[in-house]
C-alpha cells in the first residue's frame, strides 16, 4: 500500500477529503478559547480537515482560528475541508440552508467542503437545541428524511455547500435516500460512531458498496468529560491487545488505533486539545499495520456505543435500534 495515497480519500461526486480529521466536540466546561488554539495548533501540525457542527456551538471560535491561520499566509480557504452540520431543530426543509447560512456567518465562510445532517430525529423548530415540554420531555418532530435530503441538494447547487452527506444514518435510513425518486446526489459519507470496541464492519462494507465513505467519530473511544457518554464503557486507549500492537510498533496506542481505520478505508476523527497529542495523532502516515496486527484489532469488536444518545430513543426514526 502507497502510504502517500492516504492523504486524499475520492468522494463519489468527483471531490476528495482528507483521510485525517480533527475533531472539535468538547464538553460544556471547556472553554471555547481552548479550541480556538487547538485549531491553530492543529493546522501548525499539518491537519487540514476540520469537522464541527452548528450544535458544537463553537464555529465562531474555529472559523476565527482558520481566518487567523490564513491571515497569516499559513493555509489558503481552499487547503481547509471544513465540515458542518444541520442541527434537528433544522430539518424541515425550508430551514435547512437557513442553518447552513448561520453557520456560515458564524465561521467568516462563503462555504463549507461537507454538509451533513448530523442525526436522522427531528426535534421542534426553534431557538433551543433541545426543546422540552414542561414536564422536560424532549418534543419532537415529524419531518421526512427525503424532504429534508433535498433540500441539502439544493445548498450543494448554490455552491453553499461542495458536497453532502449524513451522520449517524443506520443501513435502511441510507437505502431510503439512495433509493428516493428523482434523487440528484448520493451522500458522499456517512459519519458514525466507529472505533475498536465498535468496528461497524457491515455498515462499513454496505457503504462501501454504495461508494459511500464512511467517517469514524469516537475513533480513540471517548472523552468521559462529556456529559452524554456511556460512563460505563471500558477506556478504549487502556486495552491491552492495543497496547500490545502498539508497542510492537514503537507507537501510541492512539496511532494504532487511527491506523486501524485509515487502512480499512475508513476516514478518521481525532480529538484532542492537548499539544503533544495533537501532534502524535497526526504521525500515522509513515508506519503501516500487518494483516495480522488488522486481524488481531479487528477482533477486539465488543459492539459497545460510547454515544448511544437516548433522550431521541422514542422516535421512529431512532437509528440505533437497528443491528446496522
Amino acid at each position: 500500500m502507497n502510504l502517500m495515497k492516504l492523504r486524499s480519500v475520492k468522494l463519489n461526486d468527483g471531490l476528495s477529503m482528507p483521510p485525517l480529521g480533527f475533531g472539535t466536540s468538547a464538553p460544556s466546561k471547556v472553554p471555547k478559547t481552548e479550541v480556538e488554539e487547538a485549531v491553530k495548533r492543529a493546522i501548525d501540525v499539518g491537519y487540514r480537515h476540520f469537522d464541527s457542527a452548528y450544535m458544537y456551538l463553537n464555529e465562531e471560535e474555529i472559523g476565527r482560528a482558520i481566518q487567523r491561520k490564513i491571515a497569516d499566509g499559513a493555509v489558503k480557504r481552499e487547503d481547509i475541508f471544513y465540515t458542518s452540520k444541520v442541527w434537528v431543530t433544522f430539518l424541515r426543509p425550508e430551514l435547512v440552508q437557513t442553518n447552513l447560512e448561520m453557520s456560515l456567518k458564524k465561521l467568516g465562510f462563503s462555504y463549507v467542503d461537507l454538509y451533513l445532517i448530523h442525526f436522522p430525529v427531528p426535534l421542534k423548530p426553534g431557538e433551543e437545541l433541545f426543546p422540552k415540554d414542561k414536564d422536560g420531555k424532549i418534543i419532537f418532530d415529524r419531518v421526512d428524511l427525503c424532504a429534508t435530503w433535498e433540500a441539502m441538494e439544493k445548498c450543494k447547487d448554490s455552491g453553499l455547500a461542495k458536497s453532502i452527506g449524513v451522520s449517524n444514518f443506520n443501513r435502511r435510513q441510507l437505502e431510503r435516500i439512495l433509493s428516493k425518486p428523482r434523487l440528484k446526489y448520493k451522500p458522499v459519507c456517512n459519519q458514525v460512531e466507529c472505533h475498536l470496541y465498535f468496528n461497524q464492519s457491515k455498515l462499513l462494507e454496505f457503504c462501501k458498496s454504495k461508494d459511500i465513505i464512511l467517517t469514524a467519530y469516537g475513533a480513540l473511544g471517548s472523552d468521559f468529560g462529556k456529559e452524554w457518554v456511556n460512563q460505563d464503557a471500558p477506556v478504549l486507549l487502556k486495552d491491552p491487545v492495543l497496547n500490545a500492537v502498539a508497542a510492537r510498533h514503537g507507537r501510541t496506542p492512539a496511532q494504532v488505533a487511527l491506523r486501524f481505520q485509515l487502512q480499512r478505508g475508513v476516514v478518521a476523527l481525532a480529538k484532542s486539545f492537548n499539544e503533544k497529542r495533537i501532534r502524535e495523532n497526526f504521525q500515522v502516515f509513515d508506519f503501516q499495520l500487518t494483516p495480522e496486527d488488522m486481524e488481531t484489532l479487528s477482533s477486539l469488536n465488543k459492539n459497545i456505543r460510547y454515544f448511544s444518545d437516548t433522550l431521541f430513543a422514542n422516535h421512529p426514526d431512532y437509528p440505533f435500534n437497528d443491528e446496522d
